[in-house]
């Protein structure tokens, strides 16, 4: 389900979508909602049913290490960012500046697993990130800023993982990627 990472791309990309239409209103939250789902579960699904056996499996060691430790660093910048926003007053500059540093994060992913296309929600979610940046810093609302970059996001990796899924499938006559 997880193969080639479209499955981590579908269920954070759902996470955001959440964080996007939270502010939409009840009938565009539940619509919405459905809408998520069926998204995250329709990629799941195809990267289940297009991609080769051999995307599922284990990385590496050397490469689990390294994801291990962008992530760990990734999750202590999160949280550090969520305490000092919260602390400092200005909790609405939070999902932009998450965006940013899980943008970021797809960088050293990139050459640890050698898929430049990483570079793609990398440059996404930084795009986004800063969107939603100066948006909080020009007067928008809490609101507004966590529609655009909810919604960027969720966007932003929802299409990698299209675009994974369409580079990587295994057509009938093709060869395997990478086999």
């Amino acid at each position: 389900m997880f193969r080639s990472g479209v499955g981590f791309l579908a269920l954070f990309g759902a996470g955001w979508w959440f964080l996007g239409i939270g502010s939409l209103g009840p009938a565009a939250v539940a619509t919405g909602a459905v809408a998520g789902c069926a998204v995250a579960a329709a990629l799941m699904f195809a990267a289940r049913r297009l991609l080769p056996e051999s995307a599922g499996g284990p990385p590496p060691p050397a490469q689990r290490r390294r994801f291990a430790q962008v992530n760990a660093v990734q999750w202590l910048l999160i949280a550090g960012i969520a305490v000092g926003c919260r602390r400092g007053g200005v909790p609405e500059l939070i999902p932009p500046l998450v965006a940013l540093v899980v943008g970021l994060h797809f960088v050293p992913l990139a050459a640890a697993f050698g898929q430049p296309r990483l570079r793609l929600p990398a440059a996404l979610l930084c795009l986004v990130g800063a969107a939603g940046l100066a948006l909080a810093l020009t007067g928008g609302s809490a609101a507004g800023v966590r529609t655009v970059v909810g919604l960027g996001c969720a966007v932003s990796l929802w299409v990698t993982a299209v675009l994974t899924v369409r580079a990587d499938r295994v057509v009938p006559g093709r060869a395997v990627p990478g086999g």
